[in-house]
């Protein structure tokens, strides 16, 4: 099945299973352990129900909306993926594109596989910053000042993830980021890149750089 083919998300996926190698494919679709979470997940989308209207004038339809006092096309935005690049060369960059042409906001990740910087160069957009705390707090600071300077408007604070769960289909796939690829925002930092393990390198980096004493205190 071609792009031009493609009618619905579900085929997306399958054409994703037939394209991406094995590992960034089961990185982007699996979860952890059983995956009753993910599951859950996708079942709660097939419960939400419409209800309809009838005699009601649809000749102009208008979606948009305001999402923290940023006036957005629709009610939808694009939640941080972490690295985008492993699907396509553009990855990030493509992704603020759409967002930016769509008229929503993009929130990028901070494991992307492009820069808040270069990110940024794509052009204007509404764009939030993920984080993740991690254990030295000199990065948090040097991620959040360029996040502000490279113009993004809000930050979106990971608190649940103390740990990576544990990610069966990474485990068997010695899960890495490819060699042509580094997470971009920690380049400088020479954090970039993940250790070669007989586990998960993403497991492994999270276990080393994020903070798992976060909490209200």
């Amino acid at each position: 099945m071609g792009m031009e083919m493609i009618t619905n998300v579900s085929e997306y996926e399958r054409l994703a299973k037939e394209k991406l190698p094995k590992m960034v494919y089961d990185y982007y679709a699996s979860g952890a352990e059983d995956q009753w979470t993910l599951n859950e997940n996708r079942e709660a989308f097939s419960r939400i129900l419409f209800r309809p209207r009838v005699l009601i004038d649809v000749s102009h339809i208008n979606m948009a909306t305001n999402i923290l006092g940023f006036d957005v096309s629709m009610p939808i935005m694009i939640a941080p993926t972490a690295m985008q690049k492993m699907a396509h060369p553009e990855g990030e960059l493509a992704t603020a594109r759409a967002a930016a042409s769509a008229g929503t906001i993009m929130t990028l990740s901070s494991w992307a596989t492009s820069s808040v910087e270069r990110v940024n160069s794509v052009g204007p957009g509404i764009r939030f910053f993920q984080l993740y705390v991690y254990k030295d707090r000199n990065i948090v600071r040097q991620l959040v000042k360029r996040a502000e300077m490279a113009g993004f408007k809000a930050i979106a604070l990971t608190v649940d993830t103390p740990r990576l769960g544990r990610r069966e289909a990474d485990i068997k796939n010695r899960f890495n980021l490819p060699p042509h690829l580094v997470l971009e925002n920690f380049a400088a930092l020479d954090l970039g890149k993940m250790d070669k393990t007989d586990d998960s390198g993403l497991a492994s980096y999270v276990a080393s750089q994020v903070d798992q004493s976060l909490c209200w205190e």
